[in-house]
């Protein structure tokens, strides 16, 4: 006979955990679960997690063993949790940690295993044979020092996950400290940084405007080292910069920008990943960036969005403690195991609906706002190239006067026009009478901007991806996005993002998707949206004719827009 409870949490034989959302323990069996399992879909009663290796390699690296995730799905699930799911798990976290990553005195940094099959077995794999040195015995094997990060990359890969064990230079010291006379680290904020210096190296994940800055400057405060700062672009630098001149004992002469316009190398200095990235003559020539100093600490904004050429070089970075910070861990190019092996493991995570319950972050309305192309657009749109559908669908003018009905229903708020196609976001630059920030424009001009937007001079800014990451709008509240990167899950919650700093009047955010019905448009709008829905956001979805009224495209030109 089955045994049925009454808990909160379905565990099925696939790996798939359904938890009750209106189930008393279910905010419990939540927190129990979180560790080791990945939330896959969260619609209104029902989610869905599912458990990975990297999830529970995840959890193993950060102190959990097999015997409480299967105490976690004991205990909280509804129905006898099926055996080879619990056999599953504890064979899946035994695997890590049998090969150890170990300084030597004797020998440098060595490969140990606690099971001799195991390095056998790894010694034969022709992508690791090459990393390894001399044996040295039975259970040991020297490893060339610079292939630290490769070989953790390979291993983790063949299914064997290493510890690393081998520690971390200190660098070259520098003072930093932080001067907390008028703010006070945030209780979340204290253990997001501890849980990453007791790790010594890993991702911390907390929602956009809940203070990831903070975070890096309490990392460096332990650290008291020089640090290495890669941001995504120099705006997002000079607010890091801005930040920790502000909180902490750093001057402006100890911080220096190494970005397309300065190249100032200080002990603590911060970079753009565009720079890094940049070739010249088929080389990275500002990768020898990260060999200009002994960096003791290396911090990676916006960790999702890491290059393939910078995840290269923090292979050779083993020995320097590194810190990831990001909103989400999710990467579309489906990286995240060169995370956890290159960067490290999540060492902290907080739910966006916890820090918001907290008051640490506004609360946000999500909308979807569904808009019927014209005949005319509709019938360009079924003769279209399958490459063109998706920007033609996306940049329809029917959108614009929806975008005006938003914004008059938003009179006297902060708002943020978001889009992907430049010719779209000119147009409705000029429709709406106000400033577009793009690729093209200075960092001069968009700093000014921004400051006239943060100082309420400016109402409206029409803006394209640049203003996705690290972009501290405090007082924006409503966000409008026309179109995006196709599915991209980060973008949609980088853009939701920008809305929650918590307000000075307490208020909501309002966060409007415009999407062309029965096109890509839509298809991308909701694959878009499964990050947000999994944090709990819930999409309310209107007609645009509620906003409109029937006449809703009736001044839709009848030729295409020229998109880029």
């Amino acid at each position: 006979m089955e045994r049925v409870t009454d808990g909160p949490l379905i565990v099925q034989s696939d790996k798939t955990l359904l938890l009750e959302v209106d189930h008393p323990d279910a905010q419990a069996a939540r927190q129990a679960i979180a560790p080791f399992a990945e939330l896959e879909r969260a619609p209104e009663h029902v989610h869905t997690y599912r458990v990975t290796p990297l999830a529970l390699w995840n959890a193993r690296a950060a102190g959990h063993d097999a015997e409480q995730v299967v105490d976690a799905l004991v205990t909280y699930s509804r129905y006898a949790v099926p055996q080879p799911l619990l056999m599953d798990v504890v064979d899946t976290m035994g695997r890590f940690g049998r090969l150890q990553l170990v300084k030597s005195p004797v020998h440098g940094l060595t490969l140990v295993s606690l099971d001799r099959a195991v390095l056998e077995e790894v010694m034969r794999n022709k992508k690791v044979a090459p990393m390894l040195g001399a044996r040295i015995d039975d259970d040991t094997v020297v490893v060339h020092p610079s292939e630290r990060g490769r070989l953790k990359q390979v291993l983790l890969k063949v299914g064997w996950p290493a510890e690393d064990l081998a520690g971390y230079v200190d660098g070259e010291a520098h003072p930093i400290t932080l001067e907390q006379t008028d703010w006070h680290l945030r209780d979340y904020q204290e253990m997001a940084a501890d849980s990453f210096w007791a790790g010594g190296s890993g991702v911390v994940v907390l929602p956009c405007g809940a203070g990831k800055t903070m975070v890096g400057a309490a990392a460096m405060a332990k650290a008291q080292a020089t640090t290495l700062i890669l941001v995504t672009n120099t705006v997002a630098g000079r607010q890091w910069k801005r930040e920790l001149v502000a909180r902490t004992s750093l001057t402006e002469e100890e911080i220096g920008e190494y970005s397309g316009e300065r190249k100032e190398i200080r002990p603590v200095t911060i970079a753009t990943y565009q720079v890094m990235t940049r070739k010249s003559k088929g080389q990275y020539k500002n990768l020898d960036l990260f060999d200009s100093r002994d960096w003791g600490l290396i911090i990676y904004d916006e960790v999702h969005l890491l290059p393939a050429p910078v995840f290269r070089m923090t292979a050779d970075l083993q020995s320097r403690r590194r810190l990831g910070l990001t909103a989400t861990l999710v990467r579309e190019d489906g990286r995240e195991g060169d995370v956890f092996s290159l960067i490290g493991p999540k060492r902290y995570d907080a739910p966006w609906k916890d820090i918001e319950a907290q008051g640490w972050i506004a609360p946000a309305e999500c909308i979807e706002v569904r808009v019927t192309l014209t005949d005319e657009e509709r019938l360009q749109y079924a003769v279209a190239e399958p490459e063109e559908k998706y920007k033609l669908c996306s940049t329809a003018h029917t959108k614009v006067n929806v975008v005006k009905a938003i914004l008059d229903k938003h009179q006297h708020q902060q708002t943020l026009v978001i889009g992907a196609y430049i010719d779209q976001l000119e147009e409705l630059g000029r429709e709406l009478d106000c400033p577009v920030i793009q690729g093209s424009t200075k960092n001069k001009e968009r700093e000014a901007l921004f400051d006239r937007f943060r100082s309420g001079e400016l109402q409206t800014l029409v803006v394209s991806k640049v203003a996705n990451f690290s972009i501290d709008l405090p007082e924006a509240s409503v966000a409008v996005q026309v179109s995006g990167t196709f599915g991209s899950r980060q973008e949609e919650a980088q853009r939701l993002g920008r809305l929650l700093r918590p307000k000075h009047d307490g208020g909501q955010a309002h966060f409007y998707s415009v999407v062309s019905r029965d096109t890509l448009d839509a298809d991308y709008a909701a694959h878009r949206q499964r990050f947000l829905a999994e944090q709990g956001y819930a999409y309310r979805i209107t007609d645009a004719d509620d906003l409109l009224g029937p006449t809703i495209g009736d001044t839709a030109p009848t030729d295409p827009p020229v998109i880029d």
